[in-house]
């Protein structure tokens, strides 16, 4: 529900919370307004700049493209914060490292205690790219996140704060169980406890290969815990399928329906790696994904784990997939397969989401596999068409009162 001027959250400071503990909400104008979103110009970060702004939120984001670097300026998410910087009212953008203390700390120390939310998407986000660079993975992943969390215990402690973690901090775990092999995917064993459901958040992190990006989102994800348990403040990781929807910049290395969906769209040739194609996500369009962050926000706890997906409302094998494509295009696809799958990828990954469902029952889902998919191929067919806009990287975006800063 909208609130006009943001909301305050009353909760105690300090001591190690009793569980599920919730802050008392109060909806209505207040002083807690400003919502800051990390990489605001990526999938997440950007639906979720878009929601808050339009709940009445001041949002501030942090976002210095490190996707272009990761990927190739075909990843690039300057266009996404040109479009933030046009339609959102009074949206902030700062091109800031979240490694860079100082930088992460003024941005904090301007908004203090007005700050209501902290979404916190930015990431290195593939198994393949970390292999090239484990310094660089891990300290986007895991010493970028304690940076944003030091800052909020010392600046904005009342605030709320997301994590954008990720199913694979259950490593290859689900590899490891019984999987039934059908014509165009593959399923859990029928008799498994998790067959109905899928995955929970009781299984186990230990004890399995990760990739050396799982590794990072771990601790990560690990910290972000003890900075709820430990401090008491209000934060929340939201363990993730496949997060899609339109503005995912997708790549061969990260963001599968999207960057199938634009091959499909442009021709290009697409690569199926491992498992024959019947490898199984379930994929969650982002729009659903930042209403369930609107939900934590409203009612937070300390230091609690979600698993957050499409589930069982919304999932696919690769082949699956590709035949949706082909359906939605009107045209066949030029694939190829690699025998060998990435090192840490799931066989078949459905995320158990009765949990969040429990705590917050007026949430749900709005976009089924085919809406997300076709929601995908309009986005993707409207910026192939659209006139070119220059990045919003450089210089001042509208509404800021400073000159973007920058971090090599």
């Amino acid at each position: 529900m909208p609130v006009q001027g943001g909301f305050a959250l009353v909760g105690v400071q300090g001591a190690k919370p009793p569980g599920l503990r919730r802050a008392k909400l109060h909806a209505g104008p207040c002083s807690m307004s400003v919502a800051i979103v990390t990489g605001s110009g990526g999938l997440v970060g950007a639906e979720a700049v878009r929601l808050f702004a339009s709940l009445g939120f001041d949002v501030v984001g942090i976002d210095n493209d490190m996707r272009a670097r990761f990927f190739g300026a075909d990843a690039s998410t300057a266009w996404q914060v040109t479009e933030l910087g046009r339609t959102c009212r009074g949206y902030v953008h700062h091109a800031v490292d979240i490694r860079d203390t100082e930088a992460v700390g003024r941005i904090f120390g301007r908004y203090g205690r007005t700050i209501a939310a902290v979404i916190h998407c930015a990431a290195q986000p593939s198994h393949d790219w970390a292999v090239r660079e484990p310094f660089t993975d891990f300290s986007v992943n895991a010493q970028g996140t304690l940076v944003l969390l030091e800052a909020l215990r010392d600046r904005a402690p009342d605030a709320a704060f997301i994590f954008v973690s990720t199913n694979k901090v259950y490593g290859d775990r689900p590899n490891h169980l019984p999987l039934v092999e059908h014509p165009t995917r593959y399923e859990l064993d029928p008799s498994h406890p998790w067959a109905e459901h899928g995955f929970p958040e009781e299984m186990s992190i230990d004890g399995c290969l990760h990739s050396l990006f799982g590794a990072s989102k771990v601790a990560a994800d690990i910290m972000v815990q003890e900075y709820g348990k430990y401090f008491g403040l209000h934060t929340a990781c939201f363990r993730g399928g496949c997060l899609t929807g339109p503005g995912h910049s997708g790549a061969q290395l990260h963001g599968f329906l999207a960057y199938l969906l634009k091959c499909a769209a442009t021709g290009a040739p697409y690569t199926v790696f491992g498992y024959k194609g019947k490898q199984v996500r379930d994929n969650i369009h982002s729009a659903d994904l930042v209403q369930a962050f609107w939900h934590f926000v409203r009612a937070p706890s300390c230091g609690e784990v979600f698993n957050i997906g499409g589930g069982r409302h919304s999932n696919c094998s690769m082949m699956e997939a590709i035949a949706l494509a082909e359906e939605i295009t009107g045209q066949a696809m030029r694939l190829s397969f690699v025998d060998e799958a990435r090192i840490g990828d799931h066989q078949w990954w459905i995320s158990d989401v009765r949990k969040f469902q429990s705590a917050y029952p007026e949430w749900s889902y709005r976009y089924s596999l085919r809406d997300t998919m076709e929601d995908i191929y309009a986005g993707q067919r409207a910026r192939c068409v659209a006139p070119h806009r220059p990045s919003a990287m450089r210089g001042t975006t509208p509404g800021d009162t400073e000159s973007v800063e920058r971090v090599a």
